[in-house]
């Protein structure tokens, strides 16, 4: 073996054993930590006020000490009060704080569960190699090699293989025949190979929203370094803001176990199955701490699940608040000012003597703008509009959208008035031109009959209109008789 690998074994373990994790386990004071943590935090229990946490270590401390477990030759608790102690666990990175319906509390950290874990399981009864332990490391090397497989042939075979097995199981279940009995030893086992697979649930958890919490702290720095414009970074940010869960590889993973365990009725039967499971015969031969444990599976889950998705809520939202308010002029303006205030303070702090004072800054200074304008009105006088061009300098580019346009007054006026004293509209309608017999020029022809004076008759009056287009359209409306002039009124 070369030194290389030789310092590089040691590199890597010298690594390890700083993590957290390890540094709780192997401390002075490590029972302690263990057990007091291990009481403190419960699966009914998942966090703790900070108020109350200080009250119960402070109570477990003086009733080890009263127990003679605090020795002046080689103590085993650690010194100082309670607050200190707790301070202590959370610069270390066991505990920590976090703010839950306005009321601070503590909650385990993804270390602190792991190192309990590992406690417990060095604790407990030693795992065998039983039949559960080893069925499950086949079934999921299996799993693993029917997914890796793309060979739809080799699928097809194995699905058709366990469809007979089922069907042949069917079959016997329905000719009456009994479904052979397992024995309480073998279902033990099971229920010892499930314990050992929940036990490392909690820390799986607490890692996910912990890498959710760390990659918040990174995207929220990033974007304070950011000196690109607030246009430039909002886009980027939010996104990650609104798709965090993908940011790290834990929370992906988590992603992909919750279509598993995130719905509510798949957790109901969860807890259903656990309760019915301590119903049975070889639940007995668990003790009681297996038995708490086993009940506490469900309850782990849900809120290892409940405390990943508000890590991901909070992550979200304080991502996309920092982006909607970052304003990166505004900063580096702030960071000048606080530089400046620096230089100034170090070169006062070069002449200054002890007993000096520095007149505090009471109020902005004012800025000198010069003469404002003190009206509103404009110095120009107001002129009016230069004259409309009269409506024969109108050039149209297109006649068809002319023809197009409106009722064509002149013409019509000009044709009813030589129609005589009174006139049949529809009659007179149809006799025009074509140019004024467009639709629009029968509403013209209208309003003029209206202006004029009309008389409505019981009859009803059929018109045919061209259309610009060549194509007709027939109108039917009641028989007018119009005024060629309009009837003066006698007084």
């Amino acid at each position: 073996m070369t030194n290389n690998r030789v310092e590089a074994a040691y590199r890597r373990a010298n690594t390890a054993f700083r993590n957290p994790t390890l540094d709780l386990l192997h401390g002075r004071y490590a029972p302690f930590v263990v057990a007091v943590l291990s009481l403190l935090f419960t699966a009914d229990r998942p966090t703790v006020p900070v108020a109350d946490a200080h009250v119960e270590v402070d109570e477990m401390i003086s009733e080890l000490r009263a127990a003679g477990y605090d020795e002046e030759d080689s103590p085993r608790l650690p010194a100082g009060a309670a607050r200190e102690i707790c301070r202590y666990w959370v610069r270390v990175g066991w505990l920590v704080p976090q703010i839950d319906d306005d009321v601070e509390v503590y909650r385990l950290s993804a270390y602190a569960v792991g190192a309990l874990e590992i406690a417990g399981r060095a604790g407990a009864s030693p795992t065998r190699v039983s039949r559960s332990r080893v069925r499950t490391l086949l079934e999921a090397v299996d799993r693993l090699a029917e997914d890796a497989d793309v060979d739809p042939h080799r699928r097809l075979e194995r699905l058709l293989r366990e469809r007979d097995e089922l069907d042949a199981q069917i079959r016997e279940l329905q000719e009456g025949a009994d479904p052979e009995p397992i024995d309480d030893e073998s279902l033990l086992e099971e229920a010892e190979n499930v314990l050992h697979l929940a036990r490392e649930l909690p820390a799986d958890f607490a890692r996910v929203a912990e890498s959710i919490k760390a990659m918040q702290r990174d995207v929220i720095a990033d974007l304070r370094r950011d000196i690109r414009p607030t246009g430039g970074v909002l886009r980027e940010y939010l996104q990650r803001g609104q798709h965090v869960m993908q940011a790290t590889p834990e929370g992906r993973a988590f992603a992909g176990a919750l279509r598993l365990i995130g719905d509510p009725e798949r957790i109901d039967q969860l807890a259903t199955q656990l309760r019915d499971l301590q119903l049975r015969p070889f639940a007995s031969l668990l003790d009681d701490a297996q038995r708490a444990e086993l009940d506490a599976i469900g309850r782990r889950v849900e809120q290892g699940v409940q405390e990943v998705l508000t890590a991901q809520r909070r992550a979200s939202h304080v991502i996309t608040a920092q982006v909607r308010t970052h304003d990166p002029v505004r900063d580096r303006q702030v960071d000048e000012l606080l530089r400046s205030v620096m230089s100034g303070l170090q070169t006062w702090m070069q002449d200054s003597r002890a007993g000096d004072r520095v007149e505090p800054l009471r109020s902005f200074p004012h800025a000198d703008v010069g003469h404002l304008r003190q009206t509103t009105s404009d110095l120009v006088p107001p002129g009016a509009p230069a004259p409309l061009a009269e409506a024969g300098d109108v050039e149209f580019l297109d006649g068809d959208a002319q023809a197009w346009g409106g009722p064509r007054y002149t013409e019509l006026e000009d044709y009813v008035a030589g129609l005589g004293d009174r006139f049949d509209l529809g009659g007179a309608f149809e006799e025009a031109a074509d140019e004024t017999r467009r639709p629009v020029d029968l509403l013209g022809l209208l309003e003029i009959a209206h202006r004029n004076g009309m008389e409505e008759r019981d009859d009803v009056s059929v018109v045919e209109a061209l259309r610009p287009d060549g194509t007709t359209r027939r109108f039917a409306f009641g028989a007018v008789t119009a005024r060629t002039a309009k009837q003066e009124k006698n007084d």
